[in-house]
Formats: structure tokens, sequence, C-alpha cells
């Protein structure tokens, strides 16, 4: 069992409905049909929601979001309507929220991977494939793959796991056309955002998209978050070295510790994880910072 540590009451705003709670977000819909997304600092891990916050990572995770949006729309557009922070809602929305179009969203999580860590190297230990991806012998945690692959997975409720999938369940569930798009689209903004990234002095590991479908029940629509710390692996390239853990921007720093003898919690237990200590909070907070500023080339403020 897994989940929220304890969950957050959702804010009441009026003329807002609460949707959801989600391990980061909160989802509304206002009274004109288009859904308000609001990025809290809660921050997950082992399929738990953590009791404890990162100060500014829903400010960072939305503004690099966004950042990334404006780089993409000449390949998918976004669901991004407004960013301007509904009447009657608290101050602290500001610089979190996002007003979204209405979309269908599709039951895949859209994958791409550059390198070969994670899951992904889990089941290339085991069968030399990935999604039923055959991958060349020879490949160690850190390697760079060939060429990109598209690995989905189906969402998963809160606490539980993504499952990954063939590429053929995906176009069982969404249709072969449908699937295609996917497929190719999360290919070409991976491969985008990846260079982009490296300009930067940032391998962009691997990462995840949701898509849905417009109001007309045909255009692929990128949505959620998008190439952020949250979603994506980001390695800093003068540290990369194939055959170990990479050092990153993400929050597998924060995963590192809870798996560790510090913590004194095991992640394989159904006991709810300890609090975060402040320390590793503060550095938690500045790699979210970090991965922004050498992505964007300015300053967080």
């Amino acid at each position: 069992m897994s989940g929220f540590v304890e969950k957050p009451e959702p804010v009441q705003v009026p003329g807002l409905i609460h949707l959801h709670t989600g391990k980061v977000r909160d989802l509304y819909r206002d009274e004109a049909g288009r859904l308000v997304m609001v990025a809290s600092d809660r921050t997950s891990a082992f399929d738990w929601v953590l009791p404890t916050d990162i100060p500014d990572k829903g400010r960072i995770l939305t503004q690099l979001s966004l950042w990334w949006f404006e780089r993409l729309t000449d390949i998918v557009p976004h669901h991004v309507v407004s960013t301007e922070v509904p009447a009657g809602a608290p101050a602290d929305w500001e610089g979190r929220t996002l007003v979204c179009r209405n979309l269908t969203m599709l039951p895949v999580e859209c994958v791409a991977r550059g390198y070969l860590t994670g899951s992904g190297l889990k089941e290339y230990n085991q069968q030399r494939t990935v999604t039923g991806i055959t991958l060349p012998e020879g490949l160690v945690d850190g390697s760079e793959l060939p060429a990109p692959i598209f690995t989905p997975a189906l969402k998963a409720e809160v606490g539980e796991h993504d499952e990954n999938v063939p590429y053929e369940e995906v176009a069982r569930r969404v249709g072969a056309e449908i699937a295609t798009q996917l497929r190719q689209t999360t290919i070409a903004v991976y491969g985008r955002a990846r260079d982009i990234a490296r300009e930067r002095g940032i391998i962009l590991a691997d990462t995840k998209f949701e898509f849905g479908l417009a109001e007309d029940g045909e255009t692929l629509v990128l949505g959620d978050e998008v190439l952020t710390p949250d979603s994506s692996r980001f390695w800093p390239a003068d540290g990369w070295e194939p055959g170990r853990a990479q050092p990153s921007f993400d929050k597998q720093f924060i995963r590192d510790w809870l798996a560790s003898p510090a913590s004194g919690w095991d992640p394989a237990s159904e006991e709810p994880p300890p609090a975060l200590p402040d320390d590793i909070v503060a550095q938690s907070r500045a790699r979210y910072i970090e991965a922004f500023e050498r992505l964007t080339g300015t300053t967080w403020a």
C-alpha cells in the first residue's frame, strides 16, 4: 500500500470546482470549462507522496514547463491558455498556476529514452529488451542508446506503479493511428529537447510526456507538465560516466536518501516514508534551481 502520507485538503476557490489532488498538482475546473492546474511543492518517491515539501518546487516546475512549451510549438501544440491566477485564489498560486484547454487525455505515459537506466536498465539486464525493443549487448547503467526509443507505460492511480507495456498494447488501447502519432511525436519532442539541453551541458537521459486530444477529437496536444526534473532525468554532461549511477538534477537524489541507511526506512515495506531532513530539502531545492537556471539561462528569483 502506498499513496499520500497525509493527503492535503483542497483549497476552495469561488468559481472553481476541485476535481483531483494528484502527487504534485491540484486540478480544478473553472466556469468556462477550462482546467486549472496548480503545482504544489509536494514531491513523491517510491509511489509515496512524501510528508515534506520542497520550497518553490511547484513554481520552478511550472516556469520551466512554460519555457519548454514555447520551444516545442512547431512540433506539437500545448494545452496552456493562460497563467492568470483566478480571482479569489490564494496569493501563493502566483507562478504555479496554468489555465488549460479541456482535453481528452490519453491513458498512456509516453516515455522516450536516449540512455539506459532505471526500469529500462532492469528489464535490459534480464532480457536485453526494453518494453519489447531489443537492444545491443554490452550496455550498462548510463549507456547512450544507438537511437532514442519509445517505451510507453499505462498510467496508474496514485500509489500504484505505472506499467511498462509494448507498443502493440498502446495501439490496442488507443488505435493504430493515434499510437503512431504518439510514438512519432514523443521521439520528435525528445530529440528537440535533448539537443537544447546538450547545448547547455545537460544530458536528457529520458523523459515522459502526456498527450490529449483537442475538442475536434483528432488533434494531438501536449498536456500536463513537460521536461521538468519531476518528469525527466537530467544529468550534468561533464559528470557522465557509463557503468554507474549518474549525478543528477532530478529527484533521484531524494530516492537515494530514502533508500539509504540514513533514512532508516525500507522502500519495500508498507510503512510510510519519513520526513526529509532540512539538508536534503535544501540540496534538493538547489538541484531544481540549478536545472532551471542552466536550461533557461536565467536566474531563479
